[in-house]
């Protein structure tokens, strides 16, 4: 008789598990989300941190000590606006205020012009261009106190290279430029102009990003030299030119280290630039209060003016995307 063979039933593995709840989801998807924050934070934080204790920090305390009377020596003493209401009785803030405007619109517009022109220039491929490239921005890097001393010799009044070259060549005596009030200021703004070296290398940069397309299918329509110029190169870098005028403004308005070397803003006050008369109060009088108070003003003056510029660039500043709306 065979033996009966028992078979055991075979149980089929429950692979079957339990899905987990919306609840559930959304609580890990919040967990990734703060990870994935938290990493962000921690690799902004030395930057926050730079920026509240370099930046945010002393300006907002600065506001709090132009509101108030403060000399170093003593701790600042609350005054309230005080500080303002001098500054409008103020003569020489006023008067400083008007020679740096002076400045500004003398010299901006004309080292615009001149950078813009340079670049041009130095845009060609001829030989030896890279040696003029480096002599023409030369002197947009040369420190400040050796610029001072070349040009105080050079507009001196008895034996400067400026009057001789005009009583050489045109039989012109020329004047003293530095302790003149009425040559002094412009002795600056020629001095201002000489530096153009930054904005014409920027210049040069947009000039060479500017696409030869556009400049052969304007010769294909048979635009002149001059129509390419206006109607090409000009809208094509006008980003350009106009974050030079920002900067431009920016640097005139805040002009110190020249005036003080060379003139240290005289004569008669014709060369006191806000900035220069702003370190006689705080520095030299240790008026820091005071002091702190001229320094909004000028950022207040500054704001201003740059607001001005910004609400008429629409008008001339064209962008890739506004050019490509208008085609």
């Amino acid at each position: 008789m065979d033996a009966q063979v028992t078979r055991t039933p075979t149980v089929s593995p429950d692979f079957s598990f339990e899905r987990p709840s919306a609840e559930a989801k959304r609580a890990s998807r919040r967990r990734r989300t703060l990870t994935r924050n938290l990493e962000g934070w921690f690799f902004a934080a030395p930057w926050i941190i730079g920026l509240l204790t370099f930046f945010l920090g002393p300006m907002l305390y600065s506001i709090y000590l132009s509101l108030t009377s403060y000399n170093i020596v003593q701790s600042p003493r609350f005054i309230g606006l005080g500080n303002y209401a001098e500054m409008l009785r103020d003569p020489l803030i006023w008067k400083s205020l008007q020679v740096t405007t002076i400045y500004a619109i003398a010299s901006v517009p004309l080292s615009l012009l001149l950078g813009l022109l340079l670049a041009i220039l130095l845009n060609q491929k001829v030989r030896g261009i890279a040696f003029w490239r480096t002599a023409y921005y030369l002197p947009a890097v040369i420190s400040g106190v050796a610029v001072a001393l070349l040009w105080e010799w050079l507009f001196n009044g008895r034996y400067g290279l400026v009057n001789y070259m005009l009583d050489t060549l045109f039989g012109i005596e020329g004047p003293n430029w530095l302790a003149d009030p009425r040559t002094a200021i412009w002795a600056f703004v020629v001095i201002a102009i000489w530096q153009v070296g930054g904005s014409m290398l920027i210049n040069l940069a947009a000039l060479q990003g500017v696409p030869t397309a556009l400049y052969e299918a304007a010769e294909i329509d048979g635009a002149t030299a001059w129509h390419k110029f206006f109607h090409v190169t000009i809208p094509m870098i006008s980003p350009v030119i106009f974050f030079n005028l920002i900067m431009g403004i920016i640097g005139a308005l805040k002009s110190f280290d020249l005036f003080f070397i060379m003139t240290a803003g005289g004569p008669n006050h014709s060369t006191t630039t806000f900035m220069l008369y702003l370190y006689r109060i705080a520095f030299e009088s240790l008026r820091m209060g005071y002091g702190t108070a001229m320094a909004w003003l000028l950022f207040i003056y500054l704001i201003l003016l740059t607001a001005i510029v910004f609400r008429y660039s629409s008008k001339w500043v064209y962008y890739e995307s506004t050019l490509e709306d208008k085609a």
